[in-house]
Formats: C-alpha cells, structure tokens, sequence
C-alpha cells in the first residue's frame, strides 16, 4: 500500500513538469531552447569528466592489457597468409624451407625418453 501512496505524488510531480514545460516552449520559445542547450552542455561535460576519471582507469586495467598482449601474440603465431587461386597453387612446388617446416616436430610435443636400457631380457628365463 505504501508503493501506491508514493506513486502518486510522483505522477502529479511528472505531469507538472509536463505541462511546464510545454507550456515554456509555447509562451518562451528561444529561453527555453537555450536552457535545454545549456542543460544538454552540462550533462554532457559532467558525463566526460566522470568518464575520463574513473570509468577510463577501470577499463585500461592490468588485465585488459594482458589479454591484449595475448591476442596480439596470438595473432603473430596462427597469422594465416591470403588464399591463392588453385591455377597458380598447382604451378608452383613448394620450396625446400616448406618440407622441412612440415616434417619439423610440434613445438608443444616432446619424446620422453624411457628406461629401455634398464629392461630385463624376457627371451633369457
């Protein structure tokens, strides 16, 4: 019950502004133009400076700068070159640097070497 006592001062408060202000733009044209300008003006330079001061800092924070570094890092690892046309793909043979790029081993794949050696000879019981 509460809510609906408030709500109502709160719609007359509204429609006062209402019929003030178009009442103001049919009577006073030009100043109340210029007091929207000036309203407009002052919201916009509060807006940049709270921006500038604290939303800014926020977002240029150590972790944006790191997943910025990675996605840059990224790019420069899987950098994919431009697709080329099969008719000049089928002419050309790839070079000697290309095949042994392809049979070089993953860099993230490595052999672990056993105890071999160690092994007992099970032909010998």
């Amino acid at each position: 019950m509460k809510r609906k006592s408030i709500s109502i001062p709160v719609y007359m408060i509204i429609g006062l502004a209402v019929i003030g202000l178009t009442t103001q733009l049919f009577t006073n044209t030009v100043s109340f133009i210029n007091s929207m300008l000036i309203s407009i003006g002052v919201g916009v330079i509060l807006f940049t400076i709270i921006y500038f001061l604290f939303i800014r800092k926020k977002n240029s924070s150590n972790e944006m700068k790191k997943y910025k570094q990675a996605v840059k890092q990224s790019k420069a690892k899987y950098h994919h070159q431009k697709p080329v046309h099969k008719a000049t793909a089928a002419k050309e043979q790839p070079s000697n640097a290309l095949r042994k790029k392809r049979n070089k081993r993953a860099a993230h794949l490595r052999v672990i070497d056993g105890n071999k050696h160690k092994r007992k000879d099970r032909a010998s019981f």
